[in-house]
């Protein structure tokens, strides 16, 4: 029995949330922030019996943000189970433990936690006449969260996530239309908490590695401890007589050592001597009190750990952050073993970014490893080592969207055979790819190494502060990565960015060519040719699907960077490239031309002399703020990231004014004047259409204009 789908609604940074998993082990990954604590929060108020009546208390914060108000409103976590097993306990579970009343074994159920306001709270609100505001604000208002409920279902039917049927049983506040109805049988049935899954299964959960020192020190907390409490429960007490003895020996054998029983007898009588013999305490006395019961002796137990090697065992507060998360990461596993020999109905190992000071190889190993049988396991995690052992199809992945977390399935919908082939690109582009908010697909060296530069140059910023990844797929197959942005599956923008390839000189046979001349003009015409087709494949491919779009070089990004005007940067790198003087002058004088074939033929010459990876080192060592970046890159870049937060664009125009400063191009007073209304932008007072257009009127040549131009 594994969880196959979890649901929420309203809670916490989730609005409308789906996650999809498999039996055995899953992966949830994401940035920071986008809710991989929260959903384990959800699994373990349905599952860990170990948690505090009291956390199944939701309150305030507890709802999602977007709310505008969250009075009047519910929170549901809702799992839904596979693979039920046929066997009677199983099936008691399932057909009285979660509301099923089929005679039929059942092979999936459902298991509901329900935040929702009181009976009289639902009845005041569907007694309501349809559009009398007024009166529901009446009862909405002066409600508090004592004014809540949580409640558990089983076998319902009802998806909260379709929002006519959240609005059809919880109410549609925005126009005040509530059902008469205070009950639904959509609900299922209502479940004691007595009966709850919990109960029955095995649940462990390693949270965060963060100070596992400090826990160590917590008794509650300390997972060594726990291990010595279960054991301690299985000793024979008779078996255990021998060692209990000999504590009590010890225990008489330090009280009556001569300096112990002198300094009782000198606290005795220096009391006798301060207070009087009426007032003194009628029996005082140094005991030994180590435990003798096997509970409390094993509790006394700590663990001492060596390191590299080395002969010299110290306390978990000794080791290093690696290392005593490790141990601690053992200790909790172990926990978990002890619990699955119990025969739970179902095991469920929950382990919350196990990756915090552990070496990259050990948490590709310990992934790689953690495959116990009839368990489900569960990570969340944000490290590119574990996303890189993942399995595809066992993988969500959280995002942002419009201000809403999300959960994207990369495989949804995929056949088996594109699952396999994603798998063996992902192998090589996920850490990037998985983690983006939005990506930019490209299919060589050059636009890898070059493209991050020339943003970083004019915007001063990378694309890791955009959110946005770079993908070098070394190929022109992008459809193979492509297809994971896809409203079935990651809903996050991508651009393919590829080259046209078409011929910069007249490719027209001429009986005059000689043989070299012939055969340029026949790549040039095979290339171009090519060119076109993959156009027409990748506009087709991306044809409808309003997460991908395609973006093209005329000719390559080499020869497009020198005509649209880059040639200084280009002459830069003639003499990284060349050592004959003569040829550096006739390389200088081509890339300088206005003829496209001399300056075309000439870089895509010196690209393939120096190599177009190493090339593009050294041409991107020569860029600067001058620079100017082709159209097309500038509307993948849009496509992808179209719309710049307020403080990201204060800090390009801040730093563009600052380039202006320094090479003194505009007047200090323009300067001055725009940096005031650029702190009005900042504050909200202006809008971006405004201050765009005015940072043009101020700095017309700025090449930043390109880029405002295009939002």
């Amino acid at each position: 029995m594994h969880i196959s789908k979890l649901s929420m609604v309203n809670f916490r940074n989730f609005s409308s949330t789906e996650f999809h998993f498999t039996a055995g082990v899953n992966t949830v990954i994401g940035e920071n922030g986008t809710g991989k604590t929260n959903l384990f929060r959800a699994i373990r108020l349905l599952l860990d019996e170990s948690m505090l009546p009291a956390a199944y208390r939701l309150n305030e914060g507890d709802f999602h943000r977007g709310l505008t108000n969250w009075r009047g409103h519910w929170i549901v976590i809702s799992a839904e189970f596979a693979n039920i097993t046929m066997d009677e306990s199983v099936q008691a579970l399932f057909v009285h433990g979660t509301g099923n009343l089929e005679e039929e074994p059942v092979d999936t159920a459902t298991f509901n936690l329900i935040f929702r306001p009181r009976k009289d709270v639902r009845a005041g609100l569907a007694a309501l006449t349809d559009g009398d505001e007024i009166a529901m604000r009446a009862i909405l208002d002066p409600l508090t969260i004592d004014d809540y409920e949580t409640v558990f279902t089983g076998r319902s039917t009802a998806d909260f996530s379709d929002p006519e049927l959240y609005r059809s049983i919880v109410g549609d506040f925005d126009n005040v239309i509530f059902s008469d109805e205070t009950e639904f049988p959509e609900l299922g049935a209502m479940l004691p908490r007595q009966l709850a899954v919990a109960k029955e299964v095995s649940f462990s959960h390693i949270q965060a590695l963060r100070d596992v020192v400090q826990d160590f020190q917590n008794n509650r907390a300390n997972p060594l401890r726990t291990l010595l409490r279960i054991k301690s429960g299985e000793i024979d007490t008779a078996g255990f007589k021998t060692i209990a003895d000999k504590v009590l020996e010890l225990n008489k054998s330090i009280e009556e050592w001569p300096d112990v029983e002198e300094i009782s007898g000198d606290i005795k009588q220096t009391i006798k001597d301060a207070v009087g013999e009426a007032y003194s305490p009628s029996s005082l006395n140094i005991k030994s009190d180590l435990p003798g019961d096997a509970d409390r002796l094993f509790q006394s137990l700590k663990l001492f750990v060596g390191e590299d090697g080395a002969d010299y065992e110290g306390g978990i507060h000794e080791l290093s952050l690696g290392g005593a998360n490790l141990i601690y990461l053992t200790l909790k596993l172990l926990e978990f073993k002890y619990q699955k020999a119990k025969q739970a109905v179902a095991n469920f190992l929950l382990i919350e970014e196990p990756e915090a000071h552990i070496h990259t190889h050990i948490q590709k190993t310990l992934f790689d490893r953690l495959n116990y049988s009839d368990t489900q396991i569960i990570y969340s995690t944000h490290s590119t080592q574990i996303s890189e052992v993942s399995k595809v199809e066992s993988m969500n992945i959280v995002g942002r969207d419009n201000g809403r977390c999300e959960a994207y399935q990369p495989s949804r919908g995929l056949e088996p055979t594109q699952i396999v082939h994603v798998q063996r690109y992902l192998d090589s582009v996920r850490s990037n790819l998985l983690f983006a908010r939005s990506v930019l697909l490209v299919e060589g060296d050059a636009e890898e190494i070059l493209i991050p530069a020339l943003i970083k140059k004019v915007l001063g910023i990378g694309l890791d502060e955009l959110g946005i990844s770079l993908i070098n797929i070394r190929s022109t197959g992008f459809e193979n990565v492509a297809l994971l942005f896809h409203d079935e599956r990651i809903r996050k923008r991508c651009s393919i960015i590829s080259d046209l390839d078409a011929a910069f000189f007249d490719t027209t046979a001429d009986t005059k060519d000689d043989e070299s001349r012939v055969k340029l003009k026949k790549r040039a015409r095979a290339s171009e040719t090519s060119g076109a087709a993959r156009k027409v494949r990748l506009d087709a491919f991306a044809s409808g699907n309003q997460w991908v779009s395609t973006f093209y070089a005329d000719h390559t990004l080499e020869v497009d960077f020198v005509k649209v005007g880059n040639a200084p940067a280009a002459v830069g790198v003639i003499d990284d490239v060349y050592v004959d003087p003569p040829t550096r002058a006739t390389a200088k004088l081509s890339l300088e031309s206005d003829d496209s074939f001399r300056y075309g033929h000439r870089i895509l010459t010196m690209a393939k002399s120096a190599g177009k990876g190493w090339f593009a080192i050294l041409l991107a060592g020569k860029l600067d703020h001058h620079v100017v970046i082709p159209g097309y890159l500038l509307d993948a870049l849009c496509f992808a990231h179209p719309v710049i937060s307020r403080e990201t664009w204060f800090n390009i125009f801040t730093y563009r004014i600052a380039l202006d400063e320094l090479e003194a191009i505009t007047e200090a007073t323009v300067r001055e004047s725009f940096l005031a209304r650029l702190q009005e932008y900042r504050r909200g007072d202006l809008a971006f259409a405004d201050v765009k257009s005015e940072f043009a009127e101020a700095f017309p040549s700025d090449r930043i204009n390109e880029v405002l131009g295009r939002y």
